[in-house]
């Protein structure tokens, strides 16, 4: 994952949906709200919602790149770690063992070497009592607009499809095939994933610029091949004539969330 989303950090940061309120609200209902690291956290997405809840939020990436577009908060510390992050690393930037009360996952948990996350996972979360350390880790796929649309961008996730690392699959999946060794939180019968919904209101430009921010688009470009250009007349086509209206567009979103076994 290093380096993969540096060159396109600005546009990632403009372009990509937000994460629905709903998400967060279920998060705070299952932990308490002290401390959480915010891991993979790119440009601050999800450091942001999680400080309106949480005391402490430490929000960690490998790019230094996509920090850089983060927003400040005096409650959010954001660092830049290793890709493989050591356990004394750990202790370091985020605190001692059994010191946090959720860490979370937006869109990256396929990335990552999980038998090492997860083992730092469970030594970081808090143990015990009524609402002991959560894991939550979350992913959206591709999205909806309306049945002309969405046809086009069915024909353009197809032909991405060389050009995207094997681990988007897991998205495409919507997480249902990753690992996750961990157990239900309290008043939840599965780990999931739980299905939620990011809704936007875009124009055709302001969802190109989503495009451009994927990380295929932009291996494409790199290989010399405009993907995304000999899209755009079936875009604007399917749009109705006029780039400038605005439509909903709609990313389906999918949690996992458990509790160290």
């Amino acid at each position: 994952m290093a380096g993969l989303f540096d060159t396109q950090a600005e546009i990632y940061a403009a372009a990509r949906p937000d994460y629905p309120d709903s998400l967060f609200e279920f998060l705070a209902s299952v932990t308490h709200h002290g401390c959480v690291w915010d891991v993979g956290t790119g440009n601050g997405q999800a450091a942001i919602k999680l400080a309106e809840i949480f005391d402490r939020v430490i929000a960690t990436d490998v790019s230094s790149q996509q920090l850089q577009q983060a927003p400040q908060r005096p409650n959010i510390k954001y660092a830049v770690t290793s890709k493989s992050i050591t356990r004394d690393e750990l202790h370091s930037v985020i605190g001692p063992d059994h010191s946090l009360d959720l860490v979370t996952v937006a869109q990256a948990l396929h990335w990552f070497d999980l038998d090492a996350f997860y083992g730092h996972v469970g030594a970081m979360l808090r143990r015990g009592g009524d609402r002991p350390g959560v894991l939550a880790a979350w992913c959206y796929q591709l999205c909806h607009v309306d049945a002309d649309v969405d046809a086009v961008l069915t024909e353009f996730y197809a032909a991405t499809s060389p050009y995207w690392a094997p681990q988007r699959q897991l998205v495409d999946n919507g997480y249902r095939t990753i690992d996750f060794p961990f157990e239900p939180v309290a008043g939840q019968a599965s780990t999931g994933p739980l299905r939620f919904e990011s809704i936007k209101r875009l124009n055709l430009g302001q969802l190109l610029a989503y495009f451009r921010s994927w990380s295929a688009v932009q291996t494409a470009m790199d290989k010399g091949v405009a993907i995304l250009e000999e899209f755009r007349p079936a875009f604007e086509k399917s749009w109705g004539g006029d780039p400038m209206v605005v439509k909903t567009v709609t990313w389906p979103v999918h949690l996992l969330v458990g509790k160290p076994k």
